[in-house]
């Protein structure tokens, strides 16, 4: 490990798939701007602008499809630019945050403390919801109990930094404060169980062996780390052209999302129909959930559709639902599972445990929880 700038560097990298990269690899960074076109981000920014400064000829227009197109995606990206900006900084100084010190975080062997330990790493992670299941199965490969994997996995989609301060533009501090507690109850109840089924021999133990530092000290680490940096212009300056390439990764699929929900809009219509859809009852609530495990959306894309259920419809335990349920279902998590366990019988188990507590939240969100 080296130090540059007062920043550690950590050589082995966390594999991750093509919608994301790891934020520590500083030439994919570089790279992804001059190397290969991103049609993703490039093409869905085309249409957002495109349908933003349309709404100014449309804006009084709520009738055709056009117009509730324009209108939706104006009223997405205002309420989400501050929220966008915020996340563009935070995601720069994550970059300087070392990869070993978050996964200090986890600790190692059975029991609550582990589990809590690895729900924490997971709402810190700031990878989107198909690059958290490699982080996850490279940390069952160093030896995360199965409790410690599944918390991290379902603690971790949608709570990253960036994200977090998205979904406050959108939704409110209070209701994103509460996801995000929320999740972490679920990831840590989950963990729980996985480990009591392995315990029980119903499903199968983790046979690698910890692979972590147990000389790593987390917080004297932390600390000498910040006394390390320098707070020159530089610094500061190359920290934010960081987080404007990094946050690439973020803002492709929230565009892509907010394409999605002008769409919705459009099909979905009228507002009463859409309401009756996705709103606080228990149609709605299993509409969501299977909406959520057919649209194989990136987190970063299932933000914005999440936010118009919670103010379109009206339904917080939806907009919930929405976000948590769609990695505990969908067949991309069932398959890395698979892989990494080496056992369809873990795979399977994953949304036997999650999917009743998030609809029983959820369900809880919708009767008791007031916008």
């Amino acid at each position: 490990m080296k130090i540059s700038q007062g920043v550690y560097s950590v050589s082995e990298p966390l594999p991750l798939p093509s919608c994301c990269h790891d934020p520590h690899d500083h030439n994919h960074a570089h790279s992804h701007g001059g190397g290969r076109f991103d049609w993703i981000l490039w093409g869905s920014f085309a249409i957002v602008a495109v349908a933003w400064l349309l709404n100014f000829h449309y804006m009084h227009d709520h009738v055709s499809r056009i117009g509730r197109f324009t209108g939706a995606v104006y009223d997405m990206m205002n309420a989400m630019v501050w929220g966008v900006l915020f996340g563009v900084v935070a995601l720069g100084f994550l970059t300087r945050v070392p990869r070993e010190m978050m996964m200090a975080m986890l600790g190692s062997g059975k029991g609550l403390q582990g589990i809590l330990r690895a729900t924490l790493a997971g709402v810190m992670f700031d990878v989107c919801s198909h690059g958290i299941l490699m982080v996850g199965s490279k940390l069952y490969e160093r030896g995360a109990t199965l409790g410690q994997t599944m918390a991290f996995l379902i603690a971790s989609p949608w709570n990253s930094i960036s994200l977090t301060f998205i979904l406050i533009s959108l939704i409110g501090f209070k209701w994103t404060m509460t996801f995000i507690i929320l999740s972490m109850v679920v990831g840590i109840l989950s963990g729980v169980i996985f480990d009591l089924l392995v315990d029980k021999g119903i499903l199968p133990g983790n046979e690698n062996q910890p692979t972590h530092n147990p000389e790593y000290r987390f917080w004297a680490e932390a600390k000498a780390g910040l006394k390390r940096v320098k707070w020159t212009p530089k610094f500061i300056y190359d920290t934010l052209k960081m987080g404007v390439l990094e946050s690439g990764m973020v803002v492709r699929w929230l565009f892509l999302g907010v394409i999605v929900t002008g769409i919705l809009r459009v099909v979905v219509t009228p507002d009463a129909l859409y309401k009756e859809l996705f709103g606080p009852s228990l149609m709605g609530l299993w509409i969501t959930f299977i909406a959520s495990t057919i649209m194989e959306v990136c987190s970063e894309g299932a933000t914005p559709i999440a936010a118009d259920i919670f103010r379109r419809a009206g339904a917080v335990g939806n907009s919930f639902a929405f976000l948590m349920a769609g990695v505990s279902t969908n067949y991309t998590t069932m398959m890395v599972l698979r892989q990494a366990t080496k056992s369809w019988k873990i795979a399977l188990f994953l949304p036997l445990v999650s999917v009743p507590q998030i609809l029983f939240l959820a369900w809880i969100l919708n009767h008791f929880g007031t916008r």
